[in-house]
């Protein structure tokens, strides 16, 4: 019970983050024809907040596989950095490994590294629980925001805008609890670096390849800081 309770405080931001930002998917979700089915099993199934935003435009527009296929690749790459970084602490995950590697959204990675585990919380078991919290949250924001949706007229203008918005807030959280600001001060030049040489439309894929051979150059600089921080959290 200490360590539900303890996921479930944890995890309060994130609760009102995601039924925000799920109310606001399920409106968009309806106003182009698509109602609460399609909210739970995009929710469910998919559960990648941005691309089920972006996916919404590519359902309505009638893309093709392979250009959602590409589109997703494009907007969830970050996930592939994000799941070699947890290959250690989900190691001794068990059964619960599976799904806590489809559940590793941006906010649940920011909550699993934050590194603040007291005495009495199983550490496995936190990490299962506030996956699972995340999702439920998001789960019912998007079932709410496609019934709301039905029943009354919305404009869903800039609604597409508020995962960015929470992006923001997460970038901002992980910056004031870590010490060591450099993987952010990385990601963000060579963000810019590659958005000023491959333009808006084309540079989030070259952005993630320059950022992976920085750090990756960088590793041995940046795994004591992390050590040290780790031990510093526990402590």
């Amino acid at each position: 019970m200490k360590t539900a309770k303890y996921a479930f405080v944890r995890s309060l931001p994130v609760m009102a983050g995601y039924l925000v930002l799920g109310l606001g998917f399920g409106v968009l979700l309806q106003s182009k024809g698509y109602g609460l089915g399609w909210a739970l099993a995009m929710s469910l199934l998919i559960y990648a907040g941005s691309m089920q935003y972006v996916g919404v435009d590519l359902l309505a527009g009638g893309a093709s596989l392979i250009a959602a296929a590409l589109m997703t690749l494009t907007v969830n790459a970050r996930h592939l950095f994000y799941g070699i970084s947890m290959v250690e602490r989900y190691r001794n995950a068990g059964p619960a490994k599976p799904y806590m590697i489809f559940a590793l959204t941006d906010e649940t990675y920011s909550l699993v590294c934050s590194g603040e585990v007291p005495d009495g919380v199983d550490r496995n078991r936190y990490f299962f629980l506030v996956s699972l919290f995340n999702q439920a949250y998001w789960v019912a924001g998007s079932a709410a925001g496609a019934l709301v949706g039905g029943l009354l007229p919305f404009d869903s203008t800039g609604i597409d805008f508020s995962m960015t918005a929470l992006f923001l807030v997460v970038m901002t959280e992980q910056w004031r609890a870590s010490r060591d600001h450099t993987p952010a001060l990385v990601g963000l030049g060579v963000s810019l670096v590659c958005l000023l040489v491959f333009g808006a439309d084309g540079f989030l894929i070259p952005a993630m390849v320059g950022i992976t051979l920085v750090l990756t150059l960088l590793r041995g600089t940046l795994q004591p800081r992390e050590k040290e921080e780790d031990a510093h959290a526990g402590h």
